[in-house]
């Protein structure tokens, strides 16, 4: 397989611990390929840097000119560039492979500007200015630690989180289009947490601080997997998940060599690891690196319906299988009523539906779940007019951010009382978010093309939606898509716990056949796929968004 060319330019570290060095690892552990251009050549080892030589722009660009005849890249990574003169060869090649007719080169900045160990300085005000003028305003990405991040913008290093976003935003308005502060050395708890500013994306990244000494190379191997990840597909949020995964999982591999801080691994099995799956939060609040316990949620068949009236033949097949039935009750669909009728029709056909499930056998009661109208249901609970236990609520990412920090809690303190949360997932970065958010499941999708909604999302497959069932903290549901029953049993074999219907059964509901059929067969097709080996989790998702396409974060 031919893999994504990737260069790095960066410095040459002589003790193999960060640089050149630890960018190697990290692009053969992501299975791209990496050119390495030696930018600056350094004397250093566990201790400290002794010296920074920067080659000549003559040798550098030298090198530039080798790989554009030959190995044109996706994405161009800097590491320790050293130079003024450096920056300007760099700039002057990617106005060339911008205008060479070829696909467009993604790129990806690490300002290093200063050694970790020991604190020597890198760049004087000279060079900042030139990263300022020729790197930021033409990097897709750039992933400063907040030392760099401060430096790049003549302020004061951020000393409190709430600075950061604010930091964040100033760098993109100098031109990157998208921006991770990292902050794994920065003394903030129990969590180490990188904020995100991307155009699809914002929030803290957090997983569980590591205890470990060696982690010399973090910021080069976490800059690195970014740039592969971009070079394989994936836009800049989910390249940074994939970055935070494998930093952290490097963090746990790291090895002692010589007297100080040893270098960070490579753990290549890091991208289906479930352990290393961050929490991406809503807002500037950083959320646990861990999930919060969620409540339980059956598998089986998942049906979608637009009224009381389609769920009640679904409904009298009492089929423990159908583990749960929605109402998705769209407001085009009642464009005549305004909209305080709109909001007691809703009620009206929440109550209807509630009604015929208590009134079966628990072992056949399916749940209840309303789409969408999360302020009628919470509204309700409140009231104490439904029973928090007996309902679950489905949001999609838009209304998780519509809700606004004060209707999260609410969210929260109604969770605790009983209500089960669903949530959609599209992208690796909106399985983090709604994995911070405690949900009794998650769905993922489209698993194939569908109609019922136009998205920009490609059809996740049965690949992601494998990849989904193994590292999601909750049972996946699969929807999108799903109108024969070879796609029923083919979900049930992924690993999802839910095969999520909405036109394999709504759609016929008036049709000649009856439902309690349609529905005895789609059981069967899910027990089938139940029961047949599982294939195993692939070891890297497959991009589900084009890096041209428009989600708001």
């Amino acid at each position: 397989m031919t893999r994504p060319i990737v260069w790095s330019i960066a410095g040459n570290d002589s003790g193999g611990g960060a640089g050149l060095s630890a960018d190697a690892r990290a692009a053969e552990g992501c299975a791209v390929h990496l050119c390495p251009v030696v930018a600056s050549v350094t004397a250093q080892n566990s201790l400290g840097v002794q010296r920074v030589v920067p080659v000549t722009p003559e040798v550098l660009d030298a090198q530039l000119a080798a790989l554009a005849a030959d190995l044109r890249p996706a994405v161009i990574k800097t590491g320790l560039i050293g130079s003024v003169d450096g920056v300007v060869v760099l700039a002057r090649w990617l106005d060339r492979l911008d205008t060479d007719g070829g696909p467009r080169v993604r790129l990806v900045v690490d300002p290093v500007l200063g050694a970790s160990a020991g604190g020597a300085a890198f760049a004087d005000a000279a060079l900042i200015d030139a990263y300022r003028t020729h790197l930021l305003p033409r990097a897709d990405l750039i992933t400063p630690n907040r030392r760099e991040a401060a430096r790049l913008l003549g302020v004061p290093e951020a000393m409190t989180l709430v600075d950061v976003p604010t930091q964040a935003a100033a760098l993109r308005a100098l031109g990157a289009v998208a921006v991770c502060i990292t902050g794994g050395d920065s003394p903030d708890g129990a969590d180490a947490l990188d904020w995100l500013d991307t155009p699809h994306a914002r929030g803290w990244l957090a997983l569980p601080r590591l205890d470990v000494r060696h982690t010399h190379g973090t910021g080069c191997t976490f800059a690195t997997t970014a740039a592969a990840a971009m070079a394989r597909g994936f836009v800049s949020a989910d390249a940074l998940v994939l970055a935070k995964m494998a930093t952290t999982a490097g963090l746990a591999v790291g090895h002692a060599a010589g007297q100080g801080v040893g270098p960070v691994g490579f753990d290549a099995g890091f991208v289906s690891a479930a352990r290393w799956l961050p929490r991406l939060s809503c807002d500037g609040v950083p959320v646990s690196g861990t999930t919060a316990p969620a409540l339980p949620w059956s598998s089986g068949l998942y049906a979608i319906v637009d009224s009381a009236d389609q769920a009640a033949p679904l409904l009298a097949a009492a089929e423990p299988a159908l583990c749960a039935l929605q109402l998705r009750i769209k407001r085009t669909s009642h464009a005549a009523l305004d909209d305080r009728a709109f909001a007691a029709e809703v009620r009206v056909q929440i109550d209807r539906a509630l009604a015929q499930a208590t009134a079966l056998p628990a072992a056949a009661r399916p749940v209840m779940v309303v789409n969408d109208h999360h302020a009628l249901v919470l509204d309700a609970i409140d009231a104490g007019t439904i029973d928090p236990a007996s309902v679950a609520l489905h949001l999609g990412q838009e209304d998780v951010l519509a809700l606004g920090a004060d209707g999260r809690a609410r969210l929260a303190a109604v969770q605790v009382r009983g209500l089960r949360l669903g949530l959609s997932s599209h992208s690796l970065w909106e399985l983090c978010r709604a994995a911070a958010l405690a949900p009794s499941y998650i769905a993922c999708g489209p698993v194939w093309a569908t109609t019922t909604k136009d998205m920009p999302w490609h059809p996740q497959g049965l690949h992601n939606l494998r990849w989904w069932a193994a590292m999601a903290p909750v049972p996946v549901v699969g929807i999108g898509g799903l109108l024969e029953m070879a796609q029923v049993e083919a979900v049930a074999g992924s690993g999802a716990a839910c095969a999520c219907l909405v036109r394999a059964l709504a759609s016929r509901l008036g049709e000649s056949e009856p439902v309690s059929r349609r529905l005895a067969t789609a059981v069967a097709a899910w027990k089938a796929g139940r029961a047949a080996p599982h294939l195993p989790a692939p070891d890297w998702p497959q991009p589900s968004l084009d890096p041209s396409d428009a989600v708001s974060a």
